[in-house]
């Protein structure tokens, strides 16, 4: 073997051809992580993707023991058919590969919600198969006066998602007849810069017909009325929590009384800490020692092929009988995590080493 490093591991991410070409450790958003990995005695190196010209990235990929992947589910108008295909194949010949693209669909689509609904991370869930099953059952929902939220089965950055309620709330406490098709409802999407707007229920459904297109579907959840103390993003390196994101104002926050709808306001940054922050070790005890186990074996997932970066959203839920805050999960990331807090960095490159080594012995 000579002086070659004993583990070879290429981290993907998205970008053209120029960005290729000019690639090096230094200058992409994973410059610590590549550091880390070196640090380790890894030898790291950038291999940046796009559908073009996958064929050259699929024989960069056949050289190193592991792979490490940031793509979105929809990048720049391309979906991951391509990439997964090839992830696929480079994982069938015994190459590290995380997320594998089999765990993303696992874990990483807005149906988790609805398979773990009956956890303690749950609320009042169902899964939209059709359009048609959303006309004959978000208007019974509606009609009790009360939020929804709304999420296409695959997205990032907000796509797809969007807050939904009658215009006129019902006068009283058991709610008003199902509205029909010209019932006002405010709705937001849920994407930045995105404000309230004021359309008949059969628009909003329009808005949301390609959404089930080519088998797609949607979530339905109820809005949690806790939203606006912030959403928690938990990070984890396979089972265990490395650090937390705190945003306090997120792209669903509610218009302040008084305001116009189109004034709504818009998201704040998400502030970034250590696992160790004290306010958040309830939720990060649950995470390692009720819910990730229960995930874990509601969707056969084993420990070893947990990714090695992934996230799970919360919002605060109702307190319960003694007062405790509960948890509400809004989504689960694993295709393209990042940014992430500077305590994830360590974790994750020891998980990628032991992993890709793993796979190695396999071989």
């Amino acid at each position: 073997m000579g002086n070659e490093p004993a583990v070879r591991i290429a981290i993907l991410y998205p970008g053209d051809y120029e960005t290729r070409q000019s690639a090096t450790v230094e200058n992409n958003r994973f410059a610590q992580l590549f550091q880390a990995l070196a640090d380790l005695g890894v030898d790291a190196q950038p291999a940046v993707y796009h559908p073009d010209f996958w064929q050259e990235v699929s024989q960069q990929l056949l050289q190193v023991d592991g792979v490490l992947v940031w793509v979105n589910p929809i990048q720049d108008g391309h979906d991951r058919a391509v990439l997964d295909s090839m992830l696929k194949d480079i994982a069938d010949k015994g190459i590290f590969v995380s997320a594998q693209p089999d765990i993303i669909l696992k874990m990483g689509t807005k149906e988790v919600l609805y398979q773990t609904r009956h956890m303690g991370w749950g609320c009042d869930t169902h899964l939209l198969n059709s359009l048609e099953q959303m006309r004959q059952e978000l208007p019974v929902r509606l009609a009790a006066g009360a939020a929804r939220v709304l999420k296409q089965y695959r997205g990032n950055g907000g796509s797809g998602v969007w807050k939904v309620e009658l215009a006129e709330q019902p006068a009283t406490d058991t709610g008003v007849a199902n509205p029909d098709l010209d019932t006002p409802v405010w709705v937001r999407h849920a994407q930045r810069g995105s404000t309230d707007e004021t359309m008949p229920l059969a628009d909003f459904f329009r808005l949301c017909e390609p959404y089930f297109t080519d088998s797609g579907r949607m979530i339905d959840q109820a809005y949690q009325s806790r939203l606006p103390e912030g959403m928690i993003r938990c990070y984890l390196a396979q089972e265990t929590v490395v650090g937390f994101g705190h945003q306090a104002i997120n792209a669903l926050y509610p218009t302040p009384s008084g305001s116009h709808p189109g004034e709504a306001v818009q998201p704040g940054p998400r502030l970034y800490h250590p696992p160790s922050l004290p306010e958040f070790q309830p939720l990060k005890r649950k995470l390692e020692q009720e819910w990730v186990p229960e995930l874990q074996q509601i969707l056969a997932i084993p420990t070893d092929d947990l990714p090695i970066i992934w996230d799970a959203d919360f919002l605060l839920g109702p307190k319960d009988a003694s007062g405790e805050d509960t948890y509400v999960l809004c989504e689960i990331n694993v295709s393209s995590v990042a940014p992430y807090p500077d305590s994830a960095v360590l974790p994750m490159a020891l998980a990628a080493l032991a992993r890709t080594q793993a796979a190695q012995y396999r071989r």
